[in-house]
């Protein structure tokens, strides 16, 4: 699980993106290196909703999400997207799926 932050980099991210880049080029590196029958999937969720923002303690950057997540996805949207990749047949290897609120640019 990555998410768009590792896409992108916007103003008070910058450590957030860094950790959901690594997430994703870990799983990259790890579908690269395994065994062909092991199917590795990335799925990066846009704007969803969490707790996430609950626990932001810069002021600036906790008012500048109240109207980033005002668009945001339910949680079963990355499911959804989670269900699709691993019913794939056993020869198909979805690596990549970016799911984000369609408002979302």
């Amino acid at each position: 699980m990555a998410s768009v932050g590792a896409h992108e980099v916007v103003p008070t991210s910058a450590v957030y993106s860094a950790t959901k880049y690594a997430a994703w080029a870990l799983t990259e590196g790890l579908r690269q290196e395994s065994d062909p029958g092991t199917r590795v999937t990335t799925i990066s969720p846009g704007v969803t909703e969490s707790e996430l923002a609950e626990h932001i303690t810069d002021p600036h950057a906790a008012e500048v999400m109240v109207d980033y997540r005002a668009a945001a996805i339910p949680a079963d949207a990355v499911g959804r997207a989670v269900a699709f990749a691993v019913s794939q047949p056993a020869d198909v290897d979805v690596n990549e799926v970016v799911v984000r609120p369609a408002a979302q640019r």
